[in-house]
């Protein structure tokens, strides 16, 4: 496994009963995406997958809410990327260089060109379980705010919706699915640490550990998980991620 970052934290999964869970299946796309990693500021590096905090983000534009501290699997991969040129107008907190209809001034501390990574072809897939799944693929078909993934920039288009079993699983296919630390053990995973929620007043962050994969794995062992067993292709293994 790798990008192992000491003094791991678990993201809570939801316990595996015996039977199968109905689900909403969501689909989206994204033209274009970007996920700066807060964790090193200063500079605009890019995260290879949403955080599962901008996927909440998402799902409260839909249903119109403050949050939406529900518990989902998510999945998600991109057909590529790229770095573009983007500005940065930064506030000084003194208010030496204020700004003028959301623009500043050039010069130290004020406007400045930055590189930022960006994801391209972007496919997300959420597993969302009971009534809250209900109630959130309702809110898909009359979203009540703009659905973006990401910068403000970056819309997201709902694809396709399908009510779905979720069976215990020992055996499914990883891919590109966000599981907890542990959950499997494919070899070239990485971990990630990310925000799984945010506070509406955005002053906490609450923090945990995922493995990701960026290739097709196959079908492996894995712990805690279902699957998600399509007609005509291998189970999609998902891991409910509690807020």
């Amino acid at each position: 496994m790798e990008g192992w970052i000491p003094g791991l934290t678990i993201p809570p999964v939801l316990p595996v009963p015996r039977e199968a869970v109905p689900a909403w299946r969501l689909e989206f796309y994204a033209p274009v995406a970007s996920f700066r990693d807060p964790l090193f500021p200063g500079i605009t590096h890019g995260l290879p997958v949403p955080p599962p905090s901008t996927v909440r983000g998402l799902l409260a534009a839909a249903t119109g809410r403050p949050s939406e501290p529900v518990t989902f699997g998510m999945a998600a991969w991109s057909e590529g990327g790229g770095i573009d040129a983007e500005t940065y107008h930064p506030i000084a907190a003194g208010g030496a260089n204020p700004a003028v209809s959301g623009r500043v001034r050039e010069g130290k501390g004020g406007m400045t060109i930055r590189d930022r990574p960006f994801l391209a072809g972007v496919h997300l897939t959420l597993w969302l379980p009971g009534e809250d799944g209900d109630r959130i693929a309702r809110a898909l078909r009359r979203p009540r705010w703009p659905l973006r993934l990401g910068r403000s920039q970056d819309l997201v288009h709902p694809l396709e919706r399908d009510h779905v079993l979720l069976e215990p699983a020992d055996e499914a296919v990883v891919d590109h699915a966000l599981a907890p630390v542990g959950g499997h053990d494919v070899p070239f995973a990485t971990v990630h640490r990310l925000a799984a929620s945010i506070s509406t007043d955005r002053m906490t962050t609450s923090w945990a550990d995922y493995q990701w994969c960026d290739e097709p794995t196959g079908r492996r062992p894995v712990h805690d998980a279902y699957q998600d067993p399509e007609p005509g292709r291998p189970g999609r293994a998902v891991w409910l991620l509690a807020p």
